[in-house]
């Protein structure tokens, strides 16, 4: 059982302690069922006794249930941990062959935005492939000539903002609704 030393502890902490714990114990994959539903009830099982531990809720038959669990599979419990152990041991042996690019290699690789081209590098984004512009057109900034919304009159700077609003999710209905619902949330009776 895990116990977080202090009155009211740090949650988190114990929260992440049981799930790795679970983890390393409940390490089945898709691959050891026959159905994915079974592989599903598997794991709502496993997140059930997670939360339940959790929780305080039913410790000490929960903690019977995973030893039990523990006892009949410990060697599938053993080859999994042991196969986590060879991805890890060969990514990183990757990760040495290929040494991350510098800054100075992706921008004269042309990349921009300074994306690594190697793989299982931890930390950086590696896009499978770059691909052009949807439209084959180059983005271009409001305001530039191809802006119908040109021009500094009154009409031009609402449609402006109704327009820029829009893009954010907020419609004209949208404002009216919750100025409406504020201001009858505020009338006391």
């Amino acid at each position: 059982m895990v116990m977080v030393s202090g009155g009211g502890g740090n949650a988190w902490a114990k929260e992440m302690t049981i799930r790795r714990r679970i983890a390393r114990i409940f390490n089945k994959t898709q691959d050891h069922f026959p159905t994915l539903k079974d592989y599903n009830d598997y794991l709502e099982e496993v997140e059930d006794m997670t939360f339940n531990l959790i929780e305080g809720i039913d410790v000490e038959a929960i903690e019977a249930k995973i030893a039990r669990y523990e006892e009949e599979n410990a060697e599938q419990i053993f080859l999994s941990r042991a196969k986590r152990a060879e991805d890890l041991a060969a990514a990183l042996k990757e990760s040495r062959m290929n040494p991350v690019k510098t800054e100075a290699d992706n921008t004269a690789a042309g990349s921009s935005q300074g994306i690594s081209g190697g793989t299982g590098t931890q930390g950086q984004y590696a896009p499978a492939a770059v691909q052009p512009w949807p439209t084959g057109m180059a983005p271009h900034p409001i305001g530039s000539r191809s802006d119908p919304l040109q021009g500094d009159d009154e009409e031009t700077r609402r449609l402006r903002a109704e327009r820029a609003a829009r893009v954010g999710g907020w419609t004209t209905e949208l404002s009216k609704r919750r100025a409406m619902e504020e201001a009858f949330s505020s009338i006391f009776i």
